[in-house]
């Protein structure tokens, strides 16, 4: 296979060893990682950067004085509206007290440059239902230094009074520099949860750029729990995302800018993926430097993390665990990926007598001859440059 190292695989223990003496090897594996640790530590930093906070002015606004009722039953969009709109031009925080504000998905609450939208942990956004393909219940587009803070905000996949699209999001991020989403839940939506993009084409696009994704949950959403289109530097730290499903491709996270344009130095660390009816975490083509660290990706029906004509890529210290197809699948031109530090195990569910096949193409190193069999744990197809593998337990 082109490009690709690959340790030798030890029977008793089921980890990649890299020669006989397993004891020694395990230590120069270890002391081999922490150096390539070392080594990239400033190409870590840059894709550990967070955004900043939201500079904003000393201004306060509570929805309830803008008339919002939070009774679930008043269309309360324009009142928050009116309230984000009140801000003076230094900007400042849109207080949410407790309550359940019904909006409405077709307007959106549009949010502007240099605010914190500040929901009370018991504050719940509610879209109506609606007959729409797409919606948004919160639009961030073409703002600077925004803050999204606690809550819950729910769409209406339940409600949904329509039968084709499937762009009904919660938190939609354009063309928005220095955004930050923490503590919130998001769930039910008729897309996705979240969504980072861009807006315009061509010399015209302007991409988001230095997005925070923290602490959030997304959950029981139709379409994906978030994607990412044409941005760069995202963080997506500490975050859940879970149960997706209703229409393809219901993964947990899907970098898919393709043809939209580029994709760079998104990091995802400790953030678990499960119950998805897709793949974990799944990265397409025009993505360059994404690092998948520390994460649980346990129990979903797809690929566990899969890459497609990606550019450096770093899957270090995760557990991949009892999905339903490979672990890790790298296909289609993807190059220099690093794999380290993982623990790949039970995966391939739906082909477990492929279980003998897939040890073997570890041991041995042979490639994935594009024979349409699935190798459990790792498939890497010949297609791909550059792929290292090291420290990993299968």
């Amino acid at each position: 296979m082109r490009g690709i190292v690959e340790p030798e695989h030890d029977a008793q223990t089921g980890h990649c060893q890299a020669g006989p003496a397993p004891v020694a090897q395990s230590t120069r594996r270890t002391f081999l990682r922490q150096a390539l640790l070392m080594a990239l530590a400033p190409l870590v930093a840059s894709h550990a950067r967070p955004a900043h906070a939201a500079t904003t002015g000393a201004a306060t606004v509570d929805v309830r004085d803008k008339g919002a009722k939070g009774d679930g039953k008043t269309d309360d969009t324009w009142a928050i509206q009116d309230a984000i709109d009140a801000l003076p031009e230094q900007g400042g925080t849109v207080v949410v007290p407790a309550g359940h504000y019904m909006v409405d998905a077709t307007q959106a609450l549009r949010l502007r440059s240099n605010m914190i939208l500040q929901l009370d942990p018991q504050a719940t956004i509610e879209a109506i239902p609606n007959a729409r393909k797409r919606s948004h219940v919160i639009k961030v587009w073409r703002a600077a230094n925004v803050e999204i803070r606690g809550g819950r905000v729910v769409g209406e996949r339940e409600g949904h009074t329509g039968e084709g699209g499937e762009w009904g999001y919660g938190i939609n991020i354009q063309a928005s520099h220095n955004v930050k989403v923490s503590g919130t839940h998001i769930s039910n939506c008729w897309g996705d949860g979240i969504w980072i993009g861009a807006l315009g084409k061509g010399v015209f696009q302007v991409v988001s750029s230095d997005v925070t994704i923290e602490n959030v949950v997304s959950t029981n959403n139709r379409r994906q729990g978030m994607s990412i289109g044409p941005c760069k530097r995202v963080r997506i730290i500490d975050c859940t995302f879970s149960d997706t499903h209703g229409t393809k491709p219901e993964s947990g996270i899907d970098l898919e800018p393709m043809a939209q344009g580029p994709t760079r130095d998104v990091l995802i660390q400790r953030c678990t993926f499960t119950g998805n009816k897709g793949c974990g975490v799944e990265i397409h083509h025009n993505v360059e430097g994404v690092i998948v660290r520390d994460c649980t990706i346990e129990g979903n029906a797809g690929y566990g993390v899969y890459g497609k004509n990606v550019v450096d890529l770093w899957i270090d210290g995760n557990q991949i665990l009892d999905n339903g197809l490979v672990g890790i699948a790298l296909v289609k031109k993807t190059r220099d990926v690093r794999i380290t530090g993982n623990t790949v195990r039970r995966n391939s569910a739906r082909y477990v007598h492929h279980m003998l096949k897939s040890i073997k193409s570890i041991a041995t190193g042979k490639p994935d001859k594009g024979d349409g069999k699935p190798r459990t744990e790792v498939r890497i197809d010949e297609t791909t440059r550059n792929v290292t593998l090291s420290d990993n337990t299968f």
